[in-house]
């Protein structure tokens, strides 16, 4: 995955804005101005954060070396995830997905309609 295709990936959900809050360099994709992905698109290697069930961000730090606590952030609910061939791209593209779905499942029913999910 690039980091085009990560981009295009979060930006197809309903209602996301890929907003810069920590400058120009980290992208931030929030839906109704909560966030579901955090990346340094031009970073090398390709990284993204996602929150994640932590049950199953346990899980996944367990079976995965390239996904580790969330850098920065908050350790149980998020995950980093390095993009560097070992997990495949439909895999992240479902973690992205669990990731959106996580933050919009907490907005209020009115903002859930408008977004027509």
């Amino acid at each position: 995955m690039t980091s085009d295709e990560l981009r295009r990936c979060c930006l197809a959900k309903p209602g996301v804005v890929e907003d810069f809050p920590f400058g120009e360099q980290v992208s931030v994709f929030k839906v109704k101005g909560k966030m579901f992905a955090l990346a340094d698109l031009d970073g090398l290697p390709l990284e993204v954060s996602l929150k994640c069930d932590p049950d199953l961000a346990e899980t996944l730090r367990s079976q995965h070396a390239a996904i580790r606590a969330g850098y920065h952030l908050n350790k149980r609910h998020l995950n980093t995830v390095t993009i560097d061939g070992s997990i495949r791209d439909n895999q992240i593209e479902n973690m992205i997905q669990d990731s959106y779905d996580l933050v919009a499942a907490r907005l209020t029913r009115a903002q859930r309609e408008d977004l027509g999910i």
